[in-house]
């Protein structure tokens, strides 16, 4: 199988705990700013507070780095990418069901997979195309993919957030892949700044140590020209062009 997208990454925001701003950003990619406590959560106070208290660190995280991409643009489609989604939330449920306690319907609406696209269309009254995927270790070459779709059918432009929860410590035997919390935005449009291609990989490149959205935007930060993400027998090739 052979694909091969071009688009321009038009601008980007990222969050994870101590690191908000594009400054804070940049003191991380050279090695002068780490990631805090896991238990900081993004500023939302740009929601009403009714608002606010439905959502949880997750969806917080997604609005946080895709409110700003979105200002003053009206018909955006979102891609939005989790690999595991609410897992404190799905957590909290089979805890109450081991427990024979009663479920809260609202608890379950929220854990769904969809809920965040759900709560973003109704709080910017957005009726534009949104997709929710789940895609395991290369989730964001999916998501562009799907964004590639979308500014192939005549959308001047589509925001794709990625955003992963760490998980509660009954789960850390099988979720090894979410060190923190950590969401990042990207605002997709047409061009050919950028070009991701997938090839047959061998899933040998050596780990990373960080999330594999965030050593894009570590390739973003240094101006670099390629970055490889390899996940079981894709590779997946991102080449600035120039």
């Amino acid at each position: 199988m052979s694909i091969v997208i071009t688009f321009n990454i038009a601008q980007w925001r990222a969050w994870a705990p101590g690191l908000e701003t594009t400054d804070d950003w940049q003191q991380w990619n050279i090695g002068q700013a780490a990631v805090e406590s896991v238990g900081t959560a993004p500023d939302v106070s740009f929601l009403p507070a009714m608002q606010r208290r439905r959502l949880s660190r997750l969806a917080r995280m997604a609005f946080s780095v895709g409110w700003p991409l979105a200002e003053g643009r009206e018909k955006l489609p979102l891609v939005f990418v989790s690999r595991h989604g609410e897992t404190p939330r799905t957590f909290d449920i089979l805890s109450e069901l081991a427990a024979d306690q009663p479920l809260s319907p609202t608890q379950f609406s929220l854990s769904v997979h969809n809920a965040i696209i759900g709560l973003w269309s109704i709080m910017r009254g957005e009726t534009s195309e949104m997709t929710a995927l789940a895609a395991a270790g290369d989730g964001l070459e999916h998501g562009v993919i799907e964004a590639g779709a979308l500014l192939a059918e005549g959308a001047p432009a589509v925001l794709l957030i990625v955003t992963e929860e760490q998980p509660p410590e009954a789960y850390a035997q099988w979720v090894d892949d979410v060190p923190f919390p950590y969401a990042v935005g990207l605002l997709l449009t047409p061009g050919t700044e950028w070009q991701l291609s997938l090839s047959t990989g061998d899933g040998r490149l050596p780990p990373a140590g960080i999330p594999h959205a965030l050593r894009l935007l570590h390739t973003l930060l240094s101006g670099q020209t390629c970055c490889q993400h390899s996940w079981k027998n894709r590779l997946w090739i991102w080449q600035r062009q120039p």
